[in-house]
């Protein structure tokens, strides 16, 4: 499975951005899929999951009720919506699939994407 990440950038604290995971491949609508992040000189933390059934999410502790993941099984994405951003969220955006069960560690995913920069500003 292919992965692509897009709609990172460039935004003021408190704005949003909506980030996107396309696949190349049918399957992955049985796919779960999460977003991680790595800030510089951080190492790379898990950010959400989102269960193949689309039914089951899961948040980091410094996410939950700012950012929202979602899937759309027919276009194949997975989307990362990303409310009240404050300059800590700024980091390199990675999403990531599995057959495996809503892991949180970066060894549960055996497929990823390129990344995209999302850089909130102060």
């Amino acid at each position: 499975v292919q992965l692509q990440a897009s709609g990172g950038g460039l935004v003021q604290a408190g704005g949003s951005l909506r980030l996107s995971c396309s696949a190349s491949r049918r399957t992955f609508s049985r796919y779960t899929v999460a977003w991680f992040r790595q800030a510089p000189g951080k190492e790379r933390e898990f950010v959400a999951a989102i269960s193949w059934r689309g039914d089951t999410t899961y948040y980091a502790d410094s996410v939950k009720s700012r950012f929202s993941i979602s899937r759309d099984k027919p276009k194949n994405m997975v989307y990362l919506q990303m409310n009240s951003l404050k300059p800590e969220d700024t980091a390199v955006y990675y999403c990531a699939a599995d057959t495996a069960w809503m892991g949180h560690a970066i060894s549960e995913y055996e497929y990823w994407g390129q990344g995209t920069q999302v850089t909130v500003s102060s």
